[in-house]
């Protein structure tokens, strides 16, 4: 099935609310009365808003981790992704509604009031909340534009990030009261209004299920830690047995792993191919204060939360395969390399690149598993000493590159540096899966 970009998603949803508006110019309403730079105004006021409305609902639905749009979106890293930049289009949207509205003042500085739009008045109830909702619209506006400036700002730490990101369902509420009560009252009689009311329920349904905490419920498992090691600085690896009733994963899959209540959950990808005795391996860096101490908190016997699996990042294709791998990002490929060992498969070439392989505690584990694995080729780059791995370096190796699916998990530096690599090789029809792990 062929998945969309995230681009080609919000395109595709920006360019319906626009036509939905337009449609409604064009065969419903029509254009209010008034001096034309106020009737710009007005509309400019009414898009914007349906924009940030729409998109802010869209944020909501997808927050919810959707299962069902995870094929159609490449996975969850992806709807993640798409989560992200329709929050950075709503925050575009909601500028230009308060620049709109703001720009009031020196239209009537301009040509005056004459010619203004008239707002629609309504019944007493509607009079008597259309001030509280531009109120609240306006006590939601700069909290809802400094989350998303934080969002946008990487240095900013995530856990402080995380604690101020749980007012977004709060404030998105805030946004949709306000729409519902200054949006204009023929909408209501009207298919964008609809849509817009659709929209709406979508997006409180989203914020309900966040505020209590209910994300994500129906797919959680319990389960035991077994086993702690850290084979390296700075690495921990647990194996847990999750209760009779998970459903099983695929190969590089990965799940939200909760390991202290407080600290909430972590996507984390699944080290290890689907067993019988129902037992995940997790490989985890110390990327952050909380990963750096993990496994001198940890112990066997601990409860643990596991949420999926999710994720299309699972090497499904009938072409021969090359697999690309940077640090941390072999933990899909190990899932791959022992599901290998279980049933037959296309010729797969593995590539992991490690700064310093004689220390990097996966160099000895991909060796074992990959011995005895026919149609398996293990290569071991060292780039402090090589170099990065190229394109060219590559095609050196794999000359059948062409005719192969690439899967790729690692830094996004390394990966910028391989799809234009490919380009520049002519290459660029190569399928390039990528696991786009940015929840943030």
């Amino acid at each position: 099935m062929k998945t969309l970009s995230h681009t080609t998603f919000l395109g595709g949803f920006t360019a319906l609310l626009v036509l939905a508006w337009g449609a409604n110019l064009r065969y419903g309403a029509g254009l209010p009365a008034g001096d034309t730079l106020w009737v710009i105004r007005a509309e400019t006021l009414n898009l914007s808003g349906l924009l940030a409305v729409g998109l802010m609902s869209l944020i909501m639905v997808l927050a919810t981790r959707p299962a069902w749009l995870e094929k159609p979106l490449g996975g969850m890293d992806r709807i993640y992704r798409t989560h992200k930049w329709a929050g950075i289009l709503a925050g575009i949207a909601v500028l230009v509604h308060w620049a709109a509205d703001e720009a009031g003042g020196p239209i009537r500085n301009l040509i005056g009031r004459s010619g203004k739009v008239a707002r629609e008045h309504g019944p007493e109830l509607y009079e008597s909340l259309h001030h509280l909702g531009k109120d609240v619209g306006e006590w939601a506006l700069y909290p809802l534009l400094g989350l998303i400036l934080l969002t946008l700002l990487r240095w900013f730490p995530f856990k402080p990030w995380r604690l101020l990101h749980r007012a977004m369902p709060v404030l998105y509420l805030m946004g949709a009261f306000h729409g519902l009560l200054l949006a204009p009252l023929a909408w209501w009689q009207q298919p964008l209004g609809w849509l817009m009311a659709l929209l709406i329920a979508a997006g409180s349904w989203g914020a309900v299920l966040s505020l209590l905490g209910r994300i994500g419920r129906h797919r959680q498992y319990r389960g035991e830690i077994l086993q702690v090691e850290e084979p390296a600085p700075g690495l921990t690896t647990l194996t847990c047995r999750l209760e009779s009733r998970w459903p099983g994963h695929r190969a590089g899959q990965f799940v939200f792993l909760t390991l202290h209540d407080r600290e909430g959950s972590h996507p984390f990808t699944i080290a290890s191919a689907p067993r019988e005795d129902g037992t995940l391996t997790f490989a985890i860096k110390a990327l952050g204060d909380y990963t750096r101490n993990l496994a001198a908190r940890l112990r066997p016997g601990q409860t643990v939360c596991v949420e999926g699996p999710y994720g299309c990042f699972d090497f499904q294709g009938e072409k021969p395969q090359v697999w690309i791998a940077g640090g941390v990002g072999i933990t899909p490929f190990l899932a791959g390399l022992e599901a290998l060992g279980q049933a037959p498969h296309t010729p797969v070439s593995l590539h992991y690149c490690s700064r310093d392989l004689a220390r990097d505690p996966f160099a000895t584990q991909l060796q074992t598993l990959a011995t005895g694995l026919p149609g398996v080729r293990l290569q071991l780059h060292d780039t402090g000493q090589e170099g990065p791995l190229t394109v060219k370096k590559l095609l050196q190796q794999e000359p059948q590159l062409a005719g192969s699916d690439l899967w790729f998990c690692g830094p996004a530096g390394f990966a910028r540096s391989l799809r234009n690599g490919l380009k520049a090789q002519g290459l660029s029809h190569v399928p390039f899966h990528q696991e786009a792990f940015e929840m943030r």
